[in-house]
């Protein structure tokens, strides 16, 4: 069997083919894990929200176009269910080691130089997950996913102002918390501010 298009795979999803849906899971498990770890700074909150994630695929996929993209629907699910369960649970993170980890093992940001210690993704991480919830989505999508403002508008549901809104106060407040740090540990970003 030769590999499927999303769009092949929603359409067989939607006449119940179970096979699409693992291959659609194992192709784009990690983009939901990676988001929703982001944002609720918990494995195993991010491990839950992944299988949510792909049941609601199952559960809905007769709503999903197939001639759209998939990307867009698993982001704004991830994000929406990661926002439910951070209000459900009013909590931040119990471990700073692993999602430091899994940035450190997974994502580079383009362009820029290897991370030197641990110390500073845990520098990192603690600004992020520090930020007001609606400012951590539109930070993790736009640096972690590198998604643009647009494809962050859509995702949300929310104006491209207000995405432009909430990153800029984002991009303050971790200037703010990383202080002198900031260009050392993420140069794109004190970049910006300069």
């Amino acid at each position: 069997m030769g590999t499927h298009s999303d769009s092949d795979l929603i359409r067989q999803l939607q006449q119940d083919h179970l096979d699409s849906l693992g291959q659609l899971y194992d192709r784009h498990n990690r983009l939901v894990y990676r988001t929703a770890l982001a944002i609720t700074g918990d494995t195993d909150a991010a491990a839950d929200l992944l299988q949510d994630v792909f049941l609601r695929l199952h559960r809905f996929a007769r709503h999903v176009d197939p001639t759209r993209p998939l990307e867009p629907w698993l982001y704004r699910m991830t994000a929406n269910l990661s926002d439910t369960w951070l209000k459900r649970h009013n909590r931040w993170v119990r471990s700073l080691e692993d999602l430091a980890e899994k940035l450190t093992g997974s994502w580079r940001p383009a362009n820029s130089r290897p991370v030197e210690t641990d110390d500073s993704w845990q520098l990192v991480h603690q600004a992020v997950v520090s930020l007001p919830v609606q400012q951590r989505m539109v930070v993790v999508l736009y640096y972690l996913n590198d998604l643009s403002l647009h494809e962050i508008s859509e995702i949300l549901d929310i104006p491209e102002g207000t995405v432009k809104s909430r990153l800029h106060y984002g991009r303050l407040a971790l200037r703010q918390s990383l202080g002198p740090q900031l260009k050392d540990v993420l140069p794109e970003l004190h970049y910006e501010f300069t």
